[in-house]
């Protein structure tokens, strides 16, 4: 039906041949070869257009000083106290990584989860964490709440932790 769509020829003009420079003033790219007069840009093969070039002085990203460095072996901790549980899940309820991030408490990436004492809980919550402040296991624990510690997962040999 609509089987002349695919053999419609391209409009006039609009595919053009490869240019070919500096073959002589006939195919109006010779001589200069399209790179004007003298200079820089006429001499070289376009080294200097990249981002932090700046004429050939030093560029300044050089010349300031490097300071501090990343630790490629850190491991990412996502903090989490103990009011925001007591607001975010019910009583009974078990709280692991997965049910914090589900519940929007641990943004972004982290290795490990640790849960911290500030503020107040009242209903008990099976807390499951990398990691957890004596204030906040009181707290867990005297609202009649339980704590399991997990293992951090471990990097592969020769990876780091968390990039």
């Amino acid at each position: 039906m609509a089987d002349w769509l695919s053999k419609l020829p391209a409009p006039q003009g609009s595919n053009t041949g490869k240019r070919r420079i500096g073959r002589g003033v006939g195919s109006g790219l010779g001589k200069t070869s399209g790179k004007g007069q003298k200079g820089q840009k006429a001499r070289h093969p376009g080294n200097f257009g990249k981002l932090a070039f700046q004429g050939g002085q030093t560029p300044i990203q050089r010349r300031l000083p490097k300071r501090g460095f990343t630790n490629i072996f850190r491991v990412e901790t996502a903090e989490v106290n103990v009011s925001s549980l007591a607001k975010a899940f019910q009583a009974g309820a078990t709280v692991d990584p997965t049910a914090l991030v589900e519940a929007g408490l641990i943004k972004g990436k982290a290795n490990r989860v640790k849960i911290l004492g500030t503020g107040e809980i009242t209903h008990a919550l099976t807390v499951q964490a990398h990691a957890i402040s004596a204030g906040a296991r009181e707290k867990i624990e005297k609202a009649g709440g339980k704590v399991e510690l997990i293992e951090a997962p471990k990097p592969a040999q020769g990876e780091a932790a968390a990039t």
